[in-house]
């Protein structure tokens, strides 16, 4: 069994950087397709947002929102996934989530649908940024 563990969030003012880190355990294949989700304050799980994908071959793609401002990273030997977070805005503000593609259907598929149809999701990680 598959089991995704998410650290890293914090409190940080805005301009700050955080690296959040999603922990892979209980996979056979170090090499997985995976992506960052984020939900806002008051918002469903329905309404999560994609925001980074990475494939098994190491390309990336991200949301308008980030794009520029954080970067999604894999350590394949330690199975653990990243997104390093940089200058930071209030509307940063969300539960961060990490999820597994296993049929790894694309970066793009994963942005654009991954919230309703990926099964395999950690518990979250929350970040806060104030002004």
């Amino acid at each position: 069994q598959v089991n995704l563990e998410e650290s890293g969030g914090g409190s940080v003012q805005a301009g700050g950087s955080l690296r959040l880190s999603c922990s892979v355990s209980g996979s056979n294949s170090p090499s997985i397709c995976m992506g960052w989700f984020r939900q806002a304050p008051g918002k469903d799980h329905q309404e999560r947002e994609g925001i980074a994908a990475i494939e098994i071959d190491g390309s990336t793609r991200y949301a308008d929102s980030v794009k520029g401002r954080f970067t999604i990273s894999k350590d394949n030997a330690k199975n653990i996934l990243y997104l390093q977070m940089k200058s930071l805005k209030p509307e940063d503000t969300a539960m961060y989530y990490c999820a597994v593609d296993r049929g790894c259907y694309g970066n793009s598929w994963v942005l654009e649908a991954g919230y309703k149809y990926l099964e395999l999701w950690g518990q979250g990680t929350l970040v806060a940024v104030s002004s």
